[in-house]
């Protein structure tokens, strides 16, 4: 699990058994990065919320959503692979489209564009991404994901582990917010919800 920091049913109907290998995996991870969120010097709550900070707050785990061997096309999409991607706080960043990662959720063909800044490291692909859940049960401008390689070349694409930009937790972080050729026309019930009373969103 990693992150890079910059009652619910799953699009294709009944929820996926999870194995216990994968919940422990997962749940550790959480745990740890609730542990930073309230005892670490780097941690994005602001000093008010770290008191009654009660853990963040997730969809339940769903193997349905974590999809494996899912191949990188090069970009060739209709706009140029340099752009400026808009920021939470109203500046701007170069960034690059490298990548469409293809694939299908309940039976329904979807595709996501994969971003790199200058300072990005070979193979990892940044995706931020908004869907159906955005404005609701996760922040409005949306969620990332940060994918590496596989040995194969594949990636796999693992929304419960989507989390949301710092900028949520505290207005003084500037994060990329998802073009809107990366919004997804489904819900993604997996990944990070929005904390109860913290934060900036």
């Amino acid at each position: 699990m990693h992150d890079h920091q910059h009652g619910h049913e799953p699009a294709g109907g009944h929820p996926h058994e999870v194995s216990a290998v994968y919940a422990e995996a997962l749940g550790g991870y959480r745990r740890s990065k609730d542990q930073t969120f309230a005892h670490d010097a780097d941690s994005p709550l602001l000093p008010e919320d770290r008191a009654h900070f009660g853990g963040l707050r997730y969809f339940a785990p769903d193997l349905g959503y974590r999809l494996e061997g899912v191949r990188a096309e090069p970009y060739a999409g209709e706009g140029t692979p340099d752009f400026t991607m808009q920021t939470s706080d109203g500046q701007t960043r170069r960034a690059r489209r490298i990548a469409t990662l293809r694939f299908e959720l309940g039976g329904r063909p979807l595709a996501l564009h994969a971003y790199g800044f200058a300072d990005s490291e070979e193979g990892s692909l940044f995706i931020p991404f908004a869907d159906a859940t955005s404005g609701q049960e996760t922040y409005g401008a949306g969620r990332y994901l940060d994918l590496e390689p596989e040995d194969d070349g594949s990636y796999t694409l693992d929304f419960n582990l989507a989390y949301h930009p710092l900028c949520v937790y505290s207005p003084y972080f500037s994060c990329p917010l998802p073009p809107a050729e990366n919004r997804l026309p489904v819900r993604i019930e997996a990944g990070e919800m929005l904390p109860e009373g913290i934060g900036g969103h």
